[in-house]
């Protein structure tokens, strides 16, 4: 379908205010720039019952985490939530709209890691640190008001690959146990995509949603993150880069893949679901017609981003046992 018309809308927002692609911008001004943006797009911050930040230890010193807990005694179920900025942009501020939503739509708890950043961190830096806030949490549930039994991890981006990373470290001996896992428009294949002579497809345009769009994520940005955490070109190969190539996704945690059409990781994402369900691994699809990636962290820009958040408050409400199913939003195409 065509782009949705809040989508239309924010583009021709950014093109009357000649917003510069992230890519094109210093790394300071980017990190700025982009925690403005979604902060712009987030809609009214949420009241939580309790916000704290606190540190765990992480591979090369403290991590800083936010805890974002409702109302309601004794431990709670946990998602422990990795924020997007291709590696190279966020904190934990970035994703704190996300958390403070899904923490009051699901009754979890939810624990965003601020871990360490790209180029000056590249891979494996993030993902050892968010598998060890992980682990941490773990083995130290009581001290978070956590039940060690029912951790989920998630996140957006290249938060989503960490989570899908995170799971396979702790499947592969690492633990801890996890009951699910969030993706949301996930990097799952670092690889440089090569097209083939003559490609005319009309998604790699640079008409509005196409691929090159430079009113939108596009195909640069990709590159430009993926320069930034993989300085290596040949660290694409590894599953914890890239969660599509691993060799072995039997026994991972019950998915929810969220996707949107515009967004030129909408097909690696989508190859990861049906990976996952090949492998026996319980896989819901969702993908947003007309939306673009950053839609799920706007939801006071575009109204399919509070849809696909009530998505994954009603997921992760039936894998960690705190009520029952609701049924899926009109808004997504199931897969």
């Amino acid at each position: 379908m065509p782009l949705d018309p809040q989508v239309v809308a924010y583009r021709a927002a950014r093109a009357a205010a000649g917003v510069a692609p992230l890519y094109t911008q210093t790394l300071a001004a980017a990190r700025a720039a982009d925690l403005a943006a979604i902060r712009a797009g987030g809609g009214d911050v949420e009241p939580v019952h309790a916000v704290r930040d606190t540190v765990v230890p992480g591979p090369a010193g403290d991590l800083p985490v936010r805890v974002h807990r409702p109302a309601g005694a004794g431990p709670l179920p946990t998602l422990v939530y990795f924020f997007g900025g291709g590696w190279t942009l966020g904190s934990v501020d970035t994703a704190d709209g996300i958390c403070r939503r899904l923490a009051n739509a699901t009754g979890c708890q939810v624990v965003t890691v601020g871990y360490r950043l790209a180029p000056e961190h590249p891979f494996p830096a993030a993902v050892h640190d968010c598998h060890a806030a992980v682990a941490w949490l773990a083995a130290h549930a009581d001290e978070f008001g956590a039940d060690p039994d029912r951790l989920a991890v998630g996140g957006d981006s290249a938060g989503g690959n960490l989570a899908a990373a995170v799971t396979l470290l702790a499947r592969d001996g690492g633990g801890p146990a996890l009951a699910a896992q969030l993706l949301v428009y996930p990097n799952t294949d670092q690889r440089e995509r090569v097209e083939p002579a003559g490609s005319a497809d009309p998604a790699e345009s640079a008409g509005p949603g196409g691929e090159q769009d430079p009113l939108l994520f596009n195909r640069h940005s990709v590159a430009w993150y993926r320069g930034h955490y993989l300085p290596d070109p040949a660290d694409a190969a590894h599953p914890l880069a890239s969660p599509l190539l691993a060799e072995d996704l039997t026994g991972l945690p019950p998915a929810l893949v969220i996707t949107a059409e515009y967004d030129p990781l909408r097909e690696e994402g989508e190859r990861y679901a049906d990976r996952l369900r090949a492998a026996g691994v319980p896989v819901e699809l969702a993908r947003y017609p007309g939306m673009i990636h950053g839609f799920f962290a706007m939801p006071g820009a575009f109204e399919a981003g509070r849809h696909a958040q009530d998505r994954a408050a009603a997921f992760l409400r039936d894998r960690l046992g705190v009520a029952p199913v609701v049924p899926a939003d009109a808004g997504a195409v199931d897969g």
